[in-house]
């Protein structure tokens, strides 16, 4: 396991627990750094006006000077009810799937970049299938405004329970996992192979190291899903916008045929190519580091390895 070759001593639950807790802190802390530049791809997504930067910055400051400061972290309330579990049960997931498929453990297939990349698959799919609703809450918070039914997490939930029923708390759930699958796979695959190769080459790598290669997966993985994210945001939210966005193909179809290519499937990237290498980076470079603390107190302390479990 790449964060887990001098801590075999431990237990598996401590293992679990430790990921958990790492998880949950590198989520929290990566999401709201980034959080206004989030919410302002999301607002660009969900509608047919054009992007570019300027406007980009416009709807900033105009969010700032109608609603205020905190105003740029709105929904990231239901970022943090999300990414929390979200982080904590990837990053698990992932060290849980790596130990089933034997990468980092067996010297013939830890190599393998297929293993690897499905590794890190399946722990998006894993993460994503079990936090949905709360992405989706995030989503339609970010697009609305504080006086609205989506003022908050529990007014979320009610109002999408009311108009849709327990299909609403799922509505683009399809291209989420279709994006998610690429997305997660190329992100740990491309942090995983640069750490390995760098330790190999110079040792264990430093904090800024980790940003690095964190920043690289984060340019990487979400290249290779954008599209799909255009997508799910527009049927997330196609109850607000009242757009007709229903299928995955009927929404991509749409798309194109109103806003072209470039300003449809890829409308914010540019964004993303900012917030997403900072968002990785300190997620993944955080997520290291708190795990190796957290395990190297453990193996210290006989408080808490106790020998009845």
């Amino acid at each position: 396991m790449e964060n887990g070759d001098s801590y075999t001593d431990l237990k598996n639950y401590q293992l679990v627990i430790t990921s958990l807790v790492a998880g949950a802190v590198a989520g929290a802390l990566a999401k709201t750094t980034i959080a206004p530049l989030d919410r302002t791809k999301i607002n660009f997504q969900v509608r047919h006006e054009t992007y570019s930067a300027k406007k980009a910055w416009n709807f900033l400051v105009t969010s700032y000077r109608t609603d205020g400061f905190l105003s740029l972290w709105r929904g990231n309330s239901a970022t943090m009810a999300r990414i929390i579990p979200y982080a904590a049960i990837q990053f698990t997931a992932h060290e849980q799937w790596k130990r089933v498929l034997g990468v980092d453990v067996d010297t013939e297939k830890q190599d393998d970049p297929e293993r690897r990349f499905l590794a890190g698959s399946l722990a998006g799919v894993t993460s994503q299938s079990m936090t949905y609703p709360l992405d989706l809450a995030r989503a339609r918070m970010a697009v609305t405004r504080g006086q609205e039914s989506y003022s908050t997490l529990i007014q979320v939930f009610a109002t999408t329970w009311k108009e849709s029923g327990i299909k609403g708390f799922y509505r683009g759930y399809i291209p989420t996992i279709l994006g998610v699958v690429p997305y997660a796979g190329t992100s740990f695959f491309t942090y995983g192979t640069l750490k390995n190769k760098y330790k190999e080459q110079f040792g264990e790598p430093s904090a800024v190291a980790n940003l690095v290669f964190g920043a690289c997966a984060g340019i990487t993985g979400q290249c290779t899903s954008y599209p799909l994210d255009i997508v799910r945001r527009r049927m997330q939210t196609a109850n607000i916008t009242g757009g007709e966005y229903k299928t995955v193909y009927g929404t991509l179809k749409k798309i194109y045929k109103e806003e072209g290519l470039k300003n449809g499937y890829f409308k914010g990237l540019s964004m993303n190519w900012i917030k997403g290498p900072i968002a990785v980076g300190i997620s993944f470079a955080s997520y290291d580091y708190v795990l190796n603390l957290l395990r190297t107190i453990l193996k210290s302390s006989s408080f808490f390895t106790p020998k009845d479990l």
